[in-house]
């Protein structure tokens, strides 16, 4: 059976077709509409549908997707096996619960440690007990350049490369640069130090925009083998919610 797998963010829409567990077409768009709709579904023929949108004005779509596949709208309510021990379920953000979704439908016997590396960095545990009771939010990496520009009088905004490499502070840009980036793989591995602690074999599974760079600067560490990248996580987590 396929799935249609929709996330639709402030700046884009992203979309995956799934045969079961596999991906077998994902598409970027700008501003996801029903002729989009109605070209995938025509190329694909997807039993089911799921969106999941931090946009409310997705009404024509649903009622689009409603009439040509079983349709559904993802919440925190849709838990696939998870114990949602979040206090606040109804602020908890849709990306965070359909990422640890997807961390559960991947690696059902371990736990999990989430890093979605996007505006913000988070961090979000699934223990092997299949309960989730939150996680960490901090400043992703262009956030700290900009805050460190703004709340000082001199320090300049730094335009961050990421295909560069951290290098040391031997001038004021240098020392910026090294300060945010080298500050943030020092924070994820403690995270995954404070986690390793308490669930034994953890996996950690990078996501998110920046998840390439952090990847790549984390190979060196001692965490390395764990570590996985998987930029579709989103996506499998809200195909993993309607699965049979």
């Amino acid at each position: 059976m396929r799935r249609l797998s929709i996330d639709i963010g402030n700046s884009s829409a992203k979309v995956a077709v799934f045969a079961n567990k596999e991906i077998v077409h994902h598409q970027r768009f700008n501003k996801l509409g029903i002729i989009d709709l109605a070209q995938l579904i025509e190329k694909f023929s997807p039993a089911k549908s799921i969106i999941s949108s931090v946009n409310q004005e997705i009404g024509q779509l649903e009622i689009y997707l409603k009439k040509h596949t079983e349709y559904t709208r993802f919440s925190t309510l849709l838990t696939n096996g998870v114990k949602n021990r979040y206090k606040t379920p109804l602020t908890l953000g849709l990306d965070r619960w359909a990422a640890v979704l997807g961390a559960n439908g991947l690696y059902p016997e371990s736990a999990s440690l989430v890093v979605d590396a996007g505006t913000c960095i988070t961090y979000d545990v699934l223990s092997r007990s299949k309960e989730y009771f939150g996680g960490s939010i901090s400043p992703g990496i262009k956030m700290r350049f900009r805050a460190v520009h703004e709340y000082t009088g001199r320090l300049p905004l730094i335009e961050w490369d990421e295909r560069e490499d951290i290098t040391e502070g031997t001038d004021t840009l240098s020392a910026i640069k090294n300060g945010v980036l080298q500050g943030i793989i020092n924070e994820i591995e403690g995270f995954i130090a404070l986690n390793n602690k308490k669930e034994s074999a953890l996996r950690v599974i990078l996501t998110g925009g920046d998840a390439n760079f952090l990847y790549k600067q984390l190979q060196n560490s001692i965490f390395a083998p764990q570590i996985i990248k998987d930029p579709y996580l989103v996506l499998k987590g809200l195909n993993e919610a309607i699965a049979d």
